[in-house]
């Protein structure tokens, strides 16, 4: 009984021993080398071994495998130099190879430097000095590297590190990625190599042969070429530039678009769309855009505004046209008019208002959506407008009114108004003012007769096969040409149903006079909210308090006044962790003795 109970009690401690020296850390191991050699001047736990000439020195650590021709082990601080061809590989994911190594088995920190080259499946890394952390799977880079992916093209930074876990590198400062098509000029790019998708912030450009895009926040898939950026975002691309909140980009179909407070400038027409909602079609040269859409023509003394529903500008830069569709409306100091929608050639000055045809001629509806125009104190309507501009001057030129032309002005005395309808109207204008008006075939009129004091003649009612007005020096002057019919009467033998003929219509409360009357009729505008890319959340650093931690363990093992686990640190990590040591020493010290009887005193 009493040698079993003893035979039971040495199992249990051998079970007992084996259980807690496998809790302990795995120490590195040589498994393979030439030849070793211990110098009792260097130390009697310090081992150099040399490579023989069949295979170089194989070392193992928790995981990794390294090979290398010349090693230094320091056994008590469990710490290896590795010199000549290094080799480290990490299972099938990562291949790292360069002309030296330090590894230290107490915090998993391993420093390479000299053409140090980092493989993982997607991409290769190179750089002069590398950083691994084996604890948080991690490489670390400052001194200038360079990635390679065979899709996404070669990307260099001042600074970068690489996510293993998550295969995504972060590059900072100097970040630029070159490939075939475009150059990504960056602060900060988090770019992932499995899927190819790339996160900028801060100020970015990827400049491409007919493009060049800028934002402070954006995604781009160097895979498929598509991106998304916002932030004070632009693209310029044929003599265009798009600015707007959030905007698409897709390369490959020479495609844009853009969402909230647009602005699409055209440097060579000298024109401006504005919206919250665009699309641009590069090979198409057209633009669309919606929501409160606004098209700005720039000229020196005044420039022309035209909105609606729906905006369209095609055509090559030295063609441009422009068409507004549904509820259209423009405006310029001098001039105002409304239609259903609005055509407008840059080139030939051609500006059309087009009634809708689909509505019936006696829907009151379309009736109130037949084109009309208002210049000073004229308000003209027809079926179809023409304004005609001298493209050269930037000045109106000519006005043509098509079928049902019907002229009215306000007598700005009495009340009444000035009418003269016919089936044509053609005006001309002189320095941006109607100076003269031809009604053309079955021409009326009814017109308040004053004299040079401002009193009333009377109200002249003709007919005529045509009829001429001047405008001179605020006077009108009426020509009635080719068989006249008609009279002047004294005002109060004048009915007052037979003031206005038939058809009028004076719409002067529909007159824009100003840009934001153009947007009287619109709905109240809602903007979406914009999602997709989060602000930039900064990480914990590479060389962190946990870092620091396992580095101060090691420090307890190394005799050297130098801890080896820390002497290749960049030079900012090391003046960081020294203050850090330096407090941490100053609240270890004891605490000055306080005479009580003194205090009392």
């Amino acid at each position: 009984m009493n040698l079993a109970f003893r035979y039971i009690l040495i199992l249990i401690c051998c079970f007992t021993t084996t259980l807690s020296y496998s809790q302990q850390p795995k120490k590195i191991n040589i498994e393979y080398f030439g030849f070793a050699v211990k110098d009792s001047l260097k130390g009697e736990n310090i081992t150099t071994f040399v490579r023989s000439d069949q295979a170089q020195i194989h070392v193992i650590h928790d995981g990794i495998d390294m090979w290398c021709d010349k090693a230094i082990y320091y056994q008590n601080e469990d710490f290896i130099e590795a010199f000549s061809d290094v080799v480290m590989k990490q299972g099938d994911s990562v291949n790292m190879t360069s002309n030296y190594v330090e590894y230290s088995g107490i915090t998993k920190l391993a420093f390479a430097a000299g053409d140090v080259v980092l493989t993982e499946p997607q991409s290769v890394l190179t750089t002069d000095t590398l950083y691994f952390d084996r604890t948080k799977q991690q490489a670390y880079y400052e001194t200038k590297g360079k990635v390679v992916r065979d899709s996404s093209g070669t990307i260099t930074s001042q600074v970068g590190r690489y996510y293993m876990n998550n295969k995504k590198y972060r590059f900072l400062k100097d970040v630029l990625l070159v490939n075939p098509d475009y150059t990504l000029n960056t602060n900060q790019l988090d770019f992932y190599s499995e899927t190819g998708h790339s996160y900028m912030y801060g100020p970015s450009t990827i400049v491409g042969d007919s493009s060049k895009i800028y934002c402070e926040r954006g995604f781009y898939d160097t895979k498929n070429d598509i991106g998304h950026f916002i932030k004070n975002s632009k693209i310029n691309y044929n003599n265009r530039e798009v600015i707007g909140d959030s905007l698409y980009f897709d390369r490959n179909r020479n495609f844009a678009s853009a969402t909230n407070n647009i602005v699409v400038t055209d440097t060579i027409n000298n024109s401006i769309i504005k919206g919250h909602y665009a699309e641009v079609f590069r090979d198409k040269d057209s633009v669309f855009i919606t929501k409160r859409a606004l098209a700005i023509t720039v000229q020196e003394t005044d420039s022309i505004y035209i909105h609606a529903d729906t905006l369209m500008v095609t055509g090559k830069p030295e063609h441009r046209i422009t068409r507004a569709f549904y509820n259209a409306k423009m405006y310029k100091s001098d001039m105002s008019g409304k239609a259903d929608s609005i055509h407008a050639d840059h080139k030939t000055g051609l500006t059309q208002l087009i009634n809708l045809a689909r509505f019936s001629s006696t829907d009151a509806f379309a009736q109130k959506r037949n084109p009309v125009m208002w210049n000073l104190g004229n308000q003209m309507t027809g079926d179809s407008i023409h304004l005609i501009s001298n493209v050269e001057k930037e000045e109106l030129d000519s006005l043509k009114v098509f079928n049902n032309a019907f002229l009215i002005s306000k007598d700005t005395i009495d009340g009444g108004f000035n009418q003269i309808k016919g089936q044509r109207l053609i005006g001309l204008f002189e320095n941006n003012e109607l100076y003269n008006v031809d009604i053309i075939k079955n021409a009326e009129i009814i017109f308040y007769s004053r004299d040079d004091k401002d009193s009333l003649i009377g109200i002249n009612k003709s007919k005529s096969g045509k009829i001429n007005m001047k405008f001179e020096e605020g006077y009108k002057i009426v020509t009635l040409i080719n068989q006249v019919d008609g009279e002047i009467y004294p005002e109060s033998q004048f009915p007052e149903n037979a003031r206005k003929f038939r058809g009028f219509n004076w719409r002067e409360e529909e007159r824009p006079k100003s840009i934001d009357d153009l947007f009287s009729d619109d709905p109240p505008l809602e903007l979406p909210i914009i999602k997709g890319l989060d602000e930039f959340v900064p990480e914990e650093e590479f060389f962190d308090e946990k870092m620091f931690e396992r580095m101060d363990s090691a420090a307890e093992k190394d005799s050297d006044d130098i801890n080896k686990a820390s002497r290749n640190l960049p030079k900012s990590v090391k003046d960081k962790k020294v203050k850090r040591d330096s407090v941490s020493k100053q609240q270890l010290l004891p605490k000055p003795l306080v005479n009580k009887s003194n205090k009392e005193n």
